[in-house]
């Protein structure tokens, strides 16, 4: 739970996770040249209910008026306040392999205001070459550069066995939000988040479910 809504209601998690979710729609909405609609349609283009929306839009406000729905480009505007989207956020990119290339080159993310800065590797056979007109550093150099810069989010695509000591210098040098690609449950102090993103175990559910309609 965290406190994020009307004079610090504390919000669910779940209701939370849905917001990338909203916010993803209604730029397709608004994309389309919808202005204006109702949680009925809504529903009906998310596959969730309309009661459900209006429960997870009032935790912040509500932002529509009955029998006039929502304003698309107001809502997508106010979900992305919430999400920090109104703001940039300097990240560096630890792991310059074949993941860590393909992040770096995704250009969605300086779209959405997540700005990478730095690349950094253990490989001496990698430090030093260009990546995304970044130059990759040392890992040794980490400190150094994140006393000298301020960073909002780490990235981890980085074997699992360097992961937690990754982690533990990251968050000893003030950094509270790591976005972890390593196979690992990291361990890490408390008002630090760590996003996980396990792409085995996303192809496992899959397979399951395969398994289950054979």
């Amino acid at each position: 739970m965290r406190e994020n809504g009307i004079e610090g209601k504390k919000i669910s998690s779940a209701v939370i996770k849905r917001l990338p979710r909203y916010y993803r729609y209604l730029q397709d909405l608004r994309n389309e040249g919808v202005m204006r609609i109702s949680s009925e349609e809504l529903s009906r283009r998310m596959h969730v209910t309309a009661s459900q929306i209006r429960q997870d839009l009032n935790n912040f406000g509500g932002f529509g008026q009955q029998g006039y729905g929502y304003n698309v480009e107001n809502l997508k505007t106010e979900i992305g306040k919430l999400l920090g989207l109104d703001r940039n956020h300097d990240m560096l990119l630890i792991g310059a392999g074949n993941l860590g290339r393909a992040l770096a080159g995704y250009t969605n993310f300086a779209n959405r205001g997540f700005v990478v800065q730095a690349i950094f590797d253990a490989d001496p056979e990698i430090v030093g070459h260009q990546i995304c007109g970044l130059t990759v550093l040392p890992t040794e150099k980490l400190e150094e550069y994140l006393s000298e810069n301020a960073v909002d989010i780490a990235v981890l695509a980085i074997p699992k066995k360097a992961a937690q000591e990754t982690a533990d210098r990251l968050t000893a040098c003030g950094i509270r939000a790591i976005w972890n690609f390593a196979p690992l449950d990291l361990n890490v102090p408390k008002g630090v988040s760590v996003e996980n993103v396990n792409l085995i175990e996303s192809l496992m559910l899959l397979s399951y479910r395969l398994g289950k309609d054979m």
